[in-house]
């Protein structure tokens, strides 16, 4: 590793992004250890070269210039000698991701998501292996002992990915699903008057994860050695029927990353354990007829499914925000996001341990599901190190949801290696959410999807070049 931390390079993939890309940006000016050169590298590089511009007005205002940024339109040169790579990308554009999320409603299948499983998800897929397999190589020869930390969706497949082409990389999935869970917990910690609001921090409280992304389940929850689950059972039995609204303009009517987490609470009641993800992603993992059946069940649920019309509108919103920041008529306001990616940082270069939830291949650390595939624990972070915490394992009947989605991802993994789009519709076929289609519905749907999306990217897709 770098011995001197205030001079590291990082290359981040994606570096044009007005979403992560700042969100990092932001939290970096609160980080007095460190300091180095930013690579940023997309394939949209006046996004990058915008991004070059705010992140240095940025750091110069907050953090006395520790940072540099620099866009770089070479791959290869980003990369080269770093010490860290960041990737967060979008496999294609909304235009594709309006096909993941939309097609399927003329079959009556309806997504909340639709970015990490159901036809959306493994549609994304198909998408991404690619692309993320020309990275695993371009990381192998440029930069083969960074530290890789992925922050892109499907979470699962991208690292899987990573770790199929280039076996010793050294990567790890960033996802903060498991953080809004601990924050729940701190809510009903308030709510029953167990302390005062605002006085307990989300990294006081200790949970033990285990499962796959976005499909995260919490077996052991506690504070101050206090044992969360007996309270968390009387949050659940008595917001069963209401769900848990805190009130105010930004709940789950107006807002359509929002819930009543009533789907959270369902699945507790369910089987037994705290369910550690937000409910617009958790419904996606189980039988359509339990959540996502239709618009009005999901409007009983209290959630929503996002229309990519809003992702677009937000989209050109922050373009907007972007020549703003650059033209130096706005400043970006600063607040530290909550997430741990310097943190993860600061403890591989020895400057403190930590540990959290990151998503890795089996090593054990799941004894109940298959080796190698990559499932989502706490994990030790030390220095040049991450030791995933060995869990006991699910119990069967959450384990027998997880072990379909496990086997969906490794077929759609073969297929897209393999670039077999009859391979690829096998797997479909099996998705929870298709299976009630007909074969022939299935059929249409899929070629409709692969025809809209595939061809875009100029991969050999079974004739689509």
């Amino acid at each position: 590793m770098n011995q001197n931390p205030q001079n590291l390079k990082i290359c981040y993939i994606g570096g044009g992004s007005r979403n992560w890309a700042w969100v990092f940006m932001r939290d970096l000016t609160y980080e007095r250890e460190l300091g180095g050169t930013i690579y940023l590298y997309d394939i949209d590089t006046e996004a990058a070269r915008a991004n070059e511009i705010i992140g240095n007005r940025l750091m110069e205002e907050h953090n006395r210039g520790q940072w540099k940024f620099r866009a770089e339109p070479s791959l290869e040169r980003a990369l080269e000698g770093a010490d860290f790579v960041l990737i967060s990308i979008l496999p294609g554009d909304f235009s594709e991701m309006a096909v993941d999320v939309h097609e399927p409603e003329r079959y009556g299948i309806y997504q909340s998501v639709g970015d990490t499983t159901g036809p959306g998800g493994l549609m994304r897929a198909l998408r991404t292996i690619p692309q993320y397999q020309r990275l695993a190589q371009a990381i192998k020869q440029a930069a083969p002992d960074a530290w890789v930390l992925n922050y892109t969706n499907p979470m699962t497949l991208c690292t899987q990915t990573l770790y199929a082409e280039f076996p010793e990389i050294k990567a790890f999935g960033c996802c903060h699903e498991v953080f809004g869970t601990q924050k729940l917990l701190i809510k009903i910690m308030e709510k029953y008057g167990w302390v005062p609001k605002g006085t307990v921090h989300r990294k006081e409280i200790h949970t033990n994860v285990m499962g796959i992304n976005h499909f995260t389940w919490i077996d052991r929850a506690s504070w101050k050695h206090q044992d969360l689950f007996p309270l968390y059972q009387q949050f659940a039995r008595e917001y069963a029927e209401t769900g848990f609204d805190e009130g105010g303009d930004d709940n789950w009517m107006n807002n359509f990353f929002a819930s009543c987490e009533r789907v959270k609470i369902d699945l507790f009641n369910r089987f037994g354990l705290i369910a550690a993800a937000g409910d617009r992603h958790l419904a996606e993992f189980c039988p359509p007829r339990w959540y996502l059946e239709s618009p009005e069940q999901v409007r009983y649920w209290k959630f929503t499914l996002t229309p990519v019309s809003f992702r677009i509108q937000q989209r050109e919103e922050l373009k907007k925000k972007s020549r703003a920041y650059q033209e130096g008529k706005e400043t970006m306001p600063v607040h530290h996001s909550g997430e741990e990616g310097i943190r993860q940082m600061k403890a591989l270069l020895g400057l403190g341990d930590l540990l959290t939830n990151v998503n890795l291949p089996n090593r054990g650390q799941m004894p109940d599901l298959p080796l190698g595939a990559v499932v989502e624990t706490n994990a030790f972070f030390s220095r040049d190190s991450v030791q995933p915490v060995i869990t006991k394992g699910l119990p069967a009947e959450i384990r027998t949801l997880v072990l379909h989605h496990l086997t969906q991802y490794q077929g759609i993994l073969e297929a897209a290696r393999e670039r077999n789009l009859e391979k690829a519709y096998r797997v479909f076929l099996n998705d929870y959410q298709i299976q009630k289609l007909s074969p022939q519905d299935a059929r249409e749907l899929f070629t409709s999807m692969t025809t809209k999306t595939l061809p875009s990217l100029g991969e050999d897709w079974g004739g689509y070049r």
